[in-house]
């Protein structure tokens, strides 16, 4: 089967083919985080447009990169939600449409769903069932996964996602938007302990999150003085040292609890090297295994969409969709159908 990808659920424009068989064949992303620059954040409107100029034209690069037309297509598999309700809309226009004339099925794609399940790509892919931490911009939470559609919430952040906190006190550095990877860059040059941040939660003795009062912390820590590169280098080393703490501690303990020994980590945060780091230092300590998609598929990517509906359209319980579409700006994975 080979499946159509489309991913336009906030700034990256994400498109890929794959195959059941070949596996992923060819893949494009394109950001929007130097037009969104200038505002300190995403506009909407502004990734809207962008994802109408960018879709087609991906689509037709990333077809003839596969060595593959239109025609060949089996499925086409999009973003329906959550996300921003103008770009979802431009992907799923854009799938059912091309589904409908090609005749083949359109499926829409849970977007946390994609991420989950985004390390079955990589060459070394985890079985199931397994623990999944998934960290972004916009999402932090650990699920146990025992299968595709098959998850169970463990824990959740109560405010700010791990990747926000990053980009807000990136803002509070003054490195500018998208601040996440800019402020880990930082933090390498830094050393943490010169400046004593919280670490929200850590011993609440559930496995939810909460870092929104974490860049309180850094703000209290900046307003009213001078900060200096070496300064700056150390409060970011700490806030990332601060960010990695909670989320191993947690994952070892939702690991405890569940009684797996296999953690998958997901999302635009899971790249951070440091957070890597110590999670295989944890995973050789307690005797676990981790799992990490290929750098290019921890942030937004068609490549997880194509996937996810590979693995849905083969479940038994599939059957043929019609071309009407809706999308979810707001869409909870405890309400996703199992496959």
């Amino acid at each position: 089967m080979l499946v159509l990808g489309i991913e336009t659920s906030c700034d990256e424009t994400g498109i890929a083919v794959y195959d059941t068989v070949r596996g992923l064949l060819a893949q494009e992303v394109h950001t929007q985080a130097a037009m969104h620059a200038d505002y300190g954040g995403v506009v909407p409107e502004l990734a809207s447009r962008d994802h109408i100029r960018r879709t087609l034209p991906l689509v037709e690069c990333v077809l003839a990169r596969a060595g593959v037309g239109l025609a060949d297509l089996d499925a086409v598999a999009y973003t329906e939600g959550p996300g921003l309700a103008g770009a979802l809309l431009v992907g799923a226009s854009i799938a059912a449409s091309l589904a409908y004339g090609l005749g083949v099925p359109a499926i829409g794609i849970h977007h946390l769903e994609g991420h989950l399940l985004s390390p079955l790509l990589s060459a070394r892919p985890p079985a199931f069932p397994f623990v999944a931490l998934l960290v972004s911009g916009g999402h932090t939470q650990l699920m146990r996964v025992e299968g595709v559609g098959a998850y169970a919430l463990l824990g959740e952040t109560a405010d700010d996602a791990a990747g926000e906190a990053f980009d807000k006190t990136a803002q509070l550095l003054g490195l500018g938007y998208p601040g996440g990877p800019a402020l880990a860059a930082l933090a390498d040059r830094g050393r943490p302990g010169r400046f004593k941040l919280p670490r929200p939660v850590i011993a609440s003795g559930d496995l939810d999150f909460s870092f929104s009062g974490l860049k309180t912390a850094v703000a209290t820590v900046v307003r009213g003085r001078a900060l200096d590169d070496a300064a700056r280098a150390d409060l970011a080393a700490e806030f990332q040292e601060a960010i990695v703490d909670v989320l191993v501690a947690k994952s070892r303990a939702a690991l405890a609890t569940t009684g797996e020994r296999r953690l998958v980590v997901a999302g635009g945060v899971g790249a951070n090297r440091r957070l890597r780091e110590r999670l295989d230092a944890a995973a050789r300590a307690d005797g676990f295994e981790t799992f990490y998609p290929e750098l290019d598929l921890c942030t937004d990517n068609g490549a997880m969409i194509a996937l996810a509906g590979a693995l849905r359209l083969a479940a038994p319980s599939a059957g043929r969709r019609g071309y009407a579409f809706t999308v979810r700006p707001r869409w909870d994975l405890a309400d996703l159908p199992p496959a």
